[in-house]
């Protein structure tokens, strides 16, 4: 099974998506493909996104029982910790004042 999830994507790209995967909800895309699929359809994923971020999740012979690959600006990072793959979110950047001072 894999689960592709995107935010501010085009158009284009997500009618793509929802000829090969069932859309579930806004943006969150569900389907059972083998590992050349998954990466072809991940390909076109990672071409058309343009300023959006999408993540793709699949089951995999891990501890956690999946893995997954991330695109774009997102506040959330994965973290390889022990061969666990942990989600962490990345510092808020400090505000900068209009006189470009930091807060």
């Amino acid at each position: 099974m894999m689960v592709i999830v995107v935010e501010n994507a085009p158009p284009r790209l997500r009618g793509r998506l929802s000829l090969w995967l069932a859309e579930v909800r806004a943006g969150v895309y569900v389907g059972v493909y083998g590992r050349r699929v998954r990466e072809r359809i991940w390909d076109e994923v990672k071409i058309m996104i343009e300023g959006g971020n999408a993540v793709v999740a699949w089951s995999a012979p891990t501890d956690s029982g999946f893995a997954f690959e991330a695109i774009g600006e997102n506040r959330r990072e994965p973290l390889d910790f022990d061969g666990l793959t942990l989600v962490r979110f990345k510092p808020t950047p400090p505000a900068i004042s209009n006189d470009g001072k930091k807060l």
